[in-house]
């Protein structure tokens, strides 16, 4: 019996886990979950129903309705409102754990499944066959976000993206549920001078690497 093929690409914001993760499922063709879109979904979804993002029972009872259409906008969704909202829901218990089963069953099709996010190796799928911690400097990742939003029509400065990564870098590391932490069996990949076909290129070795200790 063939054993799953599990990737889990954890990171902060802008850190290219998101891309990189998308062409390892389409190379070995497997699903792909943005986790961090749940988290937008569920900010926005609040916002939708006029909540206010402190409103932790509202936003466990958007998350416990979930499904994956609701990720289907992801031009809205990868907004900077959708990435400010879901950095401030994602550290409520009551979403996390509505969201737990969600994300665990995702992993566990049977053929195997690649998913990024935050705390993927550490509490979604800790049985990954691959695991890597995407990251590079806040001033890089500002400017790659800043250069994403400005793209598409959006107005920001690039101090205050600067300001809003590093800001949500400290609430992704300091939240008493699941914080982002790199797994002690990930392997760190700093994509801070590199361009996204040498960070692909990277991450695809370190599953390679993975899938031989496993003999996949």
């Amino acid at each position: 019996m063939t054993l799953p093929l599990i990737i889990a690409v954890d990171g902060p914001a802008a850190s290219g886990k998101g891309t990189i993760a998308a062409r390892l499922a389409q190379t070995y063709g497997l699903p792909h979950l943005d986790t961090g879109l749940l988290y937008r979904a569920v900010g926005m979804g609040l916002l939708d129903r006029d909540g206010a993002l402190e409103d932790a029972a509202l936003a466990g009872t958007v998350a416990g309705a979930l499904d994956l259409a609701d990720l289907s906008d992801t031009e809205r969704l990868t907004s900077r409102g959708a990435g400010e909202a879901a950095s401030r829901v994602a550290g409520y218990p009551g979403v996390r754990a509505a969201l737990l089963e969600f994300q665990r069953t995702f992993a566990g099709q049977a053929g195997g499944a690649v998913l990024d996010g935050r705390d993927i190796g550490t509490v979604i799928a800790p049985q990954a066959t691959a695991k890597l911690f995407v990251t590079a400097t806040p001033e890089v990742r500002a400017r790659r976000r800043w250069l994403q939003l400005t793209g598409r029509g959006e107005v920001i400065a690039y101090e205050d993206m600067l300001a809003d990564i590093i800001r949500r870098d400290e609430r992704d590391a300091g939240r008493g549920a699941a914080p982002m932490v790199q797994a002690d069996d990930a392997v760190l990949l700093d994509t801070t001078d590199m361009d996204i076909e040498t960070a692909f290129d990277a991450a695809r070795r370190i599953v390679e690497a993975a899938r031989v200790r496993h003999g996949l």
